[in-house]
């Protein structure tokens, strides 16, 4: 470090013997003191002399006799040696030095030199430029002192020397102060005034730090082997040598310069400012420079990571630092510029990586093998793999880019991999392979694993994606649930077409029993699908069954003509919910709210009277939202002996309760996937 740039003191012109000489020696002087003040007062120049006073010899004085010299006892007491300027200085001892340096400052500056005369007389040129010379020297040590801070291990002694510095630069601050402050029209202040120490003190760290990030950026690669394995390339190895050295510096300066230092220094803040401003500068001119992937993603791993978490936020540092204050490494310009080029580059790696993983899949779907079984249920591993590497890919972007809601765009991927997927699945479905059946039981674990993965992070995920992904899963259970369920209800439709006929009224439960027979059989070849997926396949064979029975009872003209047929209808329909729910529950079915529909609706049709009916129709609106008028008209069709006129007092009395009877619906969707039946025309 040269101190060529420091504050160098102004040399004042030296004065002529003519002009000092106002008032000239006595070629025979003698030598008084001039005032107990300067009795006490330290050497001048390097303590070769003292200030003395001349005054011409008096006639008739006569000197008084020497006192006789003291006893010296053989062990005299010791003495503090006082120092001179000099001494001070090679002790390190700043403050004392100063302070024998701002004495003779007052002394020169702070009163006029009396002669016995009375006269004034400009105090000596040659002392004046004696310590101008020794302020110099002062402050060469003390900026020595201050370069030092981070040369060497700190020790007791370097610490003490570095706080005498400081408390020396707040001596001459305080003159420097008194100064500026004297009355208008008061003496001229001296040529080395103001010493500005704080502003000289504050631009030498600046430079300090300078040449600490320049020389960190350029030296040879001293990091342990362990941290340097996968810094690749040159930025990366100067990015990280920088951080290092500025979390090195920072944290010693909280741990151990910043009690060197009064409070209102604020040593912590200004370092760590000094220090973002120089890491902050390199890193903007490397943002520009043009990076490559690998190399731009280590780049905003230390903006928004390493930087923010493992140094300003470091537990040494908490208290001490504004971290608020400091702004960001990068402007918003640069680093939206290195952000979109992360994350152009992360989705087409994630895109990339998908489509593999499908085209795998597909080319052994249409080799004919069939998938792996693991502990007896066929697997296929596609979803546990594009979640691990969504959830890597997002893991990784939030901490390269700090945002949770920036990460969230990759997300869009798995939405794109989705719709890709279920037109792949749709595709081979079709096909009719011999191993058709395994893959699509395969493959719906994959689906309610996709789905799982949605509604789990259904709060951070953005809604947009959500509800587009959710829409494709829903479209992808369709198409692998169908899969068997169509054949299923396909091969059962004669038994359906049997349910509310002569045939049902009189036979009892021998047509529901036989349904569930068949049912029963086909149940048997989904021992190899896994628990998870038999639950939803029950499930929705469960509601389809339901919906199945309630077209059927809407559907035909069957009208019960009197009140014993009514009772008698309705005991049958409590008797097949009964058996439905049973049968569907040991099955494994968590569909529980599908088990109030036929009840209510056989009470509609045990009721003769119609308030009593008109009650229980809006009870069942208030249930099942979605049960239009339509549907209420053919179920009351039912009933021969109803009236034109009660049907009437039923719509209108549904029409005035069912904005206050929806609101606390909790049920699915039910009757909207019902077909109406006939519709009772009522005469105006």
């Amino acid at each position: 470090m040269k101190f060529s740039a420091l504050h160098i003191l102004p040399r004042r012109p030296r004065k002529t013997k003519e002009e000092v000489g106002a008032v000239g020696h006595d070629p025979v002087p003698a030598t008084v003191n001039l005032s107990p003040a300067m009795e006490g007062s330290p050497k001048t120049v390097h303590g070769r002399f003292r200030h003395k006073l001349k005054m011409h010899k008096i006639l008739g004085f006569v000197p008084s006799p020497r006192s006789p010299k003291p006893i010296v006892e053989s062990n005299p007491p010791q003495t503090e040696v006082a120092l001179d300027f000099i001494e001070n200085l090679k002790e390190n001892r700043l403050v004392e030095a100063c302070q024998q340096l701002l004495l003779r400052e007052d002394q020169l500056f702070g009163q006029e030199t009396m002669t016995v005369e009375g006269l004034g007389q400009v105090c000596n040129e040659d002392d004046k430029d004696m310590l101008q010379k020794d302020y110099e020297t002062l402050l060469l040590h003390l900026w020595m002192a201050v370069h030092t801070t981070f040369s060497s291990t700190p020790s007791g002694e370097h610490l003490e020397i570095l706080r005498s510095a400081v408390e020396t630069i707040m001596l001459l601050e305080e003159k420097d102060q008194q100064w500026e402050g004297r009355p208008e029209g008061s003496r001229e202040a001296p040529v080395w005034r103001p010493h500005q120490c704080r502003l000289t003190h504050d631009t030498l760290l600046e430079k300090m730090v300078e040449s600490q990030m320049r020389n960190a950026a350029v030296e040879e690669d001293n990091i342990s082997v362990s941290n340097v394995d996968n810094l690749s390339t040159s930025m990366k190895r100067e990015v990280c040598r920088m951080g290092k050295r500025l979390k090195e510096t920072i944290l010693r300066v909280a741990r151990d310069i910043r009690d060197c230092y009064p409070p209102d220094f604020d040593v912590c803040n200004l370092y760590v400012r000094l220090y973002h401003q120089k890491f902050s500068a390199r890193l903007t001119e490397l943002a520009r420079s043009g990076l490559d992937v690998d190399d731009c993603n280590y780049l905003l791993c230390w903006v928004n990571n390493y930087y923010p978490n493992d140094i300003l936020k470091h537990k040494d540092l908490e208290g001490h630092i504004n971290i608020e204050s400091l702004g960001t490494l990068l402007s918003e310009k640069d680093f939206t510029t290195l952000e979109e080029q992360y994350l152009l580059q992360k989705e087409s790696t994630v895109r990339t990586w998908f489509s593999k993983a499908l085209s795998k899949k597909e080319e052994g779907w249409l080799s004919g093998k069939s998938p792996e079984l693991i502990d007896g249920y066929c697997f296929c591993p596609l979803a546990i793999d594009i979640i691990q590497a969504v959830d890597g890919a997002m893991r990784e972007a939030r901490t390269i880019l700090g945002s949770e809601a920036k990460a969230q765009r990759i997300l869009r991927q798995l939405d794109s991999f989705l719709i890709s997927y279920k037109r792949s699945l749709e595709e081979f479905v079709k096909g009719r392979r011999e191993n058709t059946q395994a893959v699509v039981k395969a493959n719906l674990l994959n689906i309610e694993q996709f789905r799982d993965f949605i509604v789990r992070r259904e709060e951070s995920i953005p809604e947009e994606i959500k509800t587009c992904c959710m829409s494709t899963l829903a479209d992808l259970r369709d198409c692998g649930y169908g899969y068997f369920t169509g054949p299923i209800h396909e091969e059962l439709r004669v038994q359906y077409r049997r349910l509310w006929t002569q045939a049902w009224f009189t036979g009892g439960q021998m047509v529901l029993d036989e349904v569930l027979g068949k049912l029963d059989r086909h149940m048997q070849q989904f021992t190899d699908l896994k628990p998870i997926c038999m639950e939803e396949l029950v499930g929705r064979l469960h509601r389809e069954m339901m919906v199945e029975y309630v077209k059927r009872m809407m559907k035909r003209k069957m009208r019960l003509k009197d009140k014993e047929q009514q009772e008698a209808a309705a005991k049958l329909l409590a008797d097949d919910s009964s058996t439905l729910s049973t049968y569907f529950t040991e099955a494994g079915s968590k569909i529980s709210w599908l088990s109030e529909v036929l009840p209510k609706m056989a009470e509609v049709v045990r009721l003769q009277d119609p308030g009593s009916i008109q009650l229980e129709i809006v009870t069942l609106a208030r249930d099942f939202p979605d049960l239009s008028w339509r549907q209420i008209s053919a179920l009351l069709s039912l009933k021969a002996n109803l009236s034109t006129a009660d049907v009437r007092g039923i719509k209108e009395s549904l029409e005035v309760n069912r904005p206050t009877v929806t609101s606390s619906n909790t049920n699915p969707p039910f009757f909207s996937k019902v077909p109406a039946g006939t519709f009772w025309h009522m005469p105006s």
